[in-house]
């Protein structure tokens, strides 16, 4: 589930979010924000999700080409490490959709 706020709008509604999509554009960062340094370069991608909303999030486990149209589905993933204690935070991220 998922919290989804209209653009222009306050009130949000709880949604479910389809697990797989198609890559409408990416690109490569190069250049990371502070504290994300370490993971450069990356990919973040643009996924129309399946019957469902356009979201933003980065690609991972790509192995050859990564190609407009392709097929991607969410996995779970660590995202960063936060303070002295070094919490890992997950969160979702895309990949190529698995053959086989």
């Amino acid at each position: 589930m998922a919290a989804i706020e209209p653009l222009g709008q306050t009130d949000t509604s709880r949604v479910s979010l389809g697990q797989r999509g198609t890559l409408y554009s990416y690109t490569v960062i190069t250049e990371a924000p502070a504290g994300y340094d370490e993971q450069a370069p990356y990919i973040v991608g643009l996924i129309q999700l399946n019957g469902g909303p356009m979201v933003t999030a980065q690609i991972t486990d790509v192995d050859g080409a990564l190609n407009i149209g392709d097929a991607v589905e969410m996995v779970t993933r660590k995202l960063t490490t936060e303070g002295t204690r070094g919490m890992i935070v997950y969160g979702y991220k895309f990949r190529p959709v698995l053959v086989g």
